[in-house]
């Protein structure tokens, strides 16, 4: 066998866990739960393209992770709108208070994904701990995107970086969650859309589950922690973490 075979990605067989199965599932939420297609006509009204969503959100990815880098800190909600006035300079195109602010809304008010109810109550219905951990700041005068996707009473906690004033993935985010918890690294499980998360998570001692949602992908190289399970909707993923944890 070859090495890169040896080290492959595994979808979901038995005895992936590499010791006890996880009893809490730690939820990234925006992408993973929350559907960012949803402002599509914000980017389309704006840039005449559809498309700069991604390149605002891949904008918006690294420029978190440099502020953490770097030892610096502004909340997720401030910097997309800077963001957006920026790729607006970069495509020659007029950005308004009024486009800011509408971005605000949209990165507060994003619908769920269809699958995603389905998936969360397969897991509810297991007897799993749930609980979220997102980039987002907490919202003390109104409700946090996860309340207003309808997702809230599936979770035992909601958990911000901006507690810790790091961005994922730095690994003391991950690890404030276990502490909060009072649970080692290991019985915790991230589930999330972007394998950056995956890694980040993976390094800090969880194990992680993928969705691979349009547009992610597991990243082969075999050096690198990869997922201990994949699939590509939650629902689906959902009844891998079910069949693994039994036959565990």
């Amino acid at each position: 066998m070859r090495p890169e075979q040896a080290n492959s990605v595994d979808t979901g067989a038995p005895g992936q866990w590499g010791g006890p199965a996880p009893s809490v599932l730690v939820f990234d939420v925006n992408e993973t739960l929350i559907d960012f297609d949803a402002m599509l006509p914000l980017f389309d009204r704006v840039f005449g393209d559809q498309r700069v969503l991604r390149e605002w959100l891949g904008q918006l990815i690294m420029y978190s992770m440099t502020l953490t880098l770097s030892g610096l800190y502004e909340d997720y909600y401030s910097l997309g709108e800077g963001l957006l006035r920026m790729v607006g300079r970069v495509h020659g195109a007029q950005v308004t208070t009024a486009d800011t602010e509408e971005l605000r809304t949209g990165m507060q008010t994003m619908p769920a994904h269809p699958d995603v109810e389905e998936g969360l109550t397969k897991l509810r219905n297991e007897g799993l701990r749930m609980v979220t951990l997102t980039n987002s700041p907490p919202s003390p005068h109104g409700q946090t995107p996860l309340e207003h996707a309808g997702l809230a009473h599936f979770f035992e906690r909601q958990f911000t970086i901006e507690t810790a004033r790091s961005y994922k993935p730095a690994p003391q985010v991950y690890h404030m969650v276990a502490q909060e918890l009072a649970v080692p690294p290991s019985a915790c499980l991230m589930v999330a859309t972007h394998v950056w998360d995956t890694v980040g998570a993976q390094s800090a001692g969880f194990t992680a589950g993928l969705l691979t949602r349009p547009g992610n992908a597991p990243l082969p190289i075999p050096s690198l922690p990869q997922p201990n399970v994949i699939a590509p909707d939650l629902s689906a993923l959902a009844d891998k973490i079910i069949e693994t944890r039994r036959v565990s």
